[in-house]
């Protein structure tokens, strides 16, 4: 499956975004999706994840109360509403795609992944 994130840019601390991840190649109904963040020199963190049916949800503390994750299997996409965002939240954000519901919050567990969009979050 290849995944494509956007929805990512400019905005002041307490703004919010969209990023959304579109589906090509296969239907996203088939995995559990997760999102996660990179910021320079850092290691990619865990952000958020979703099951299949959308049923269950989970997030990194940090982010727990502000960011939400949905998904719509008919347009097969995943989303990430990002709410009061702050400096901090300034990374690139890649969704990706598991079969496995295990470890959620590992990278290894990730099959596939979207190219990244970048948020920047101005103080």
């Amino acid at each position: 499956v290849q995944l494509q994130a956007s929805g990512g840019g400019l905005v002041q601390a307490g703004g919010s975004l969209r990023l959304s991840c579109a589906a090509s190649g296969r239907t996203l109904s088939n995995y559990n999706m997760g999102w996660f963040r990179q910021s320079p020199g850092k290691e990619r963190d865990f952000v958020a994840y979703i099951t299949r049916s959308g049923g269950t949800t989970y997030y990194a503390d940090s982010v727990k109360g502000r960011f939400t994750i949905s998904r719509d299997n008919a347009k097969n996409t995943v989303d990430l509403q990002m709410n009061s965002l702050k400096p901090e939240d300034t990374a690139v954000y890649y969704c990706s795609a598991t079969f496995t519901g295990d470890s959620y919050s590992l990278r290894v567990v990730y099959d596939y992944w979207g190219q990244g969009t970048q948020v920047t979050v101005s103080s």
